[in-house]
């Protein structure tokens, strides 16, 4: 088992092309995680999403201790084994669902008390707490548990806010069991402030954290305050060690991510998108439920490798959409999953070039020939 590293094999500019060696293998970077929030990337087999590209899948701690309990999963040896997963997993600390989907939460400086969504049951979770979780998980990435500020909030609540994180990230720190090959990240918080961004960097390199991750973003903020806070968060990170930018994101999110220096990304979208008969490609965004695909015989994408994308007709997707066949959706996922991971290896590509510029120009001129959700159904 090697230890937990990040090498840099190249750069084009501020974007990175590395690897990071874990005890559950290799992940490639810039690298995308596809969601398993409930220990399943929705709709789809685990074989299917390793088939893609994908090489770590993310896995949520505040779902997973409410259903099925992570003593529970503990049991079986942990999450991977649990679902059927032969690669790394990163867990979410737990913070940021707690703030968003517990029908009533009560924050103190020790952790927070909060109802669950599904039955109303109390729990409370802590920085503690959420380490053990995820240790029990056997999460081969510990994210620290923090708190996640609403955009529109006060620079003063911001500025609170981000300094419990900063407490909690050194209790997460002092709680966590370093085992080789399993890393900690801690999570830069300070809304959309520089010097809130700055000093919560500075903070989380002084307790010191094998990753660091980028938290507090794609929250309303909007696409040009999300890059020019990465423009000014990025340069306070180190290096040598890879950076997440947590929740992100639409494909054109992460290209411009990847420009300003980060290596890592999660997002539910390509899954709920296939749901919502949604398609990623690389002329733009589909919409199967659109009349106009009723007679289409194309395939969603033939530039991605995967059979979702080049097996089956717009046409045939489009009828199962509209005939509520649960394949429709399953198909969406996969192509969307297997798109996802098409574009980092592209980008993996084109930094190792050190064309990433020219690769950027043409990927949004072609994205802005898609659909959008709201175009007419027909």
């Amino acid at each position: 088992m090697s230890a937990f590293h990040f090498d840099v094999m190249a750069n084009d500019s501020a974007a990175r092309r590395g690897r990071l060696h874990t005890a559950h293998g290799v992940v490639d970077t810039p690298a995308f995680m596809p969601v398993g929030t409930a220990a399943t990337v929705k709709a789809m087999f685990t074989d299917t999403v390793a088939a893609t590209g994908a090489q770590m899948i993310l896995a949520n701690t505040y779902h997973l201790m409410l259903r099925p309990g992570a003593e529970r999963i503990a049991k079986f040896g942990g999450v991977r084994k649990f679902m059927g997963w032969d690669g790394p997993i990163l867990t979410d600390s737990g913070g940021y669902q707690v703030m968003s989907l517990a029908k009533l939460r009560k924050i103190d400086g020790g952790g927070v008390t909060f109802q669950s969504h599904i039955d109303g049951s109390t729990h409370y979770l802590s920085p503690e707490r959420s380490i053990e979780i995820q240790h029990m998980l056997d999460a081969t990435i510990t994210m620290a548990f923090d708190e996640c500020t609403p955009y529109l909030a006060t620079k003063e609540a911001v500025a609170e806010s981000m300094r419990l994180s900063m407490r909690w990230a050194e209790r997460s720190k002092a709680a966590f069991k370093a085992r080789e090959g399993y890393g900690h990240f801690g999570i830069v918080q300070g809304g959309v402030h520089a010097d809130l961004r700055a000093e919560s960097a500075a903070h989380l390199k002084a307790i010191g954290f094998d990753g660091y991750a980028i938290g507090g973003l794609a929250v309303g903020e909007g696409q040009e305050l999300m890059f020019s806070t990465l423009d000014v968060t990025t340069p306070h990170l180190p290096s040598a060690q890879a950076r997440y930018l947590m929740g992100v994101g639409k494909p054109l999110d992460i290209v411009g991510a990847v420009a300003r220096g980060v290596d890592m990304f999660d997002c539910v979208l390509p899954t709920r998108s296939g749901r919502t008969a949604q398609a990623f490609t690389s002329n733009g965004q589909l919409n199967l439920r659109n009349a106009k695909h009723a007679d289409d015989p194309r395939p969603l994408d033939e530039s991605v490798p995967c059979a979702a994308s080049r097996n089956y007709s717009r046409a045939y997707l489009h009828h199962l959409i509209r005939s509520d066949e649960i394949l429709g959706l399953m198909l969406l996922s996969w192509h969307n999953v297997a798109f996802y991971q098409h574009l980092m290896s592209q980008l993996r590509n084109a930094i190792a070039a050190g064309n990433l510029k020219d690769f950027i120009k043409a990927f949004a001129a072609a994205q802005a020939g898609g659909e959008t959700s709201e175009d007419a159904a027909g």
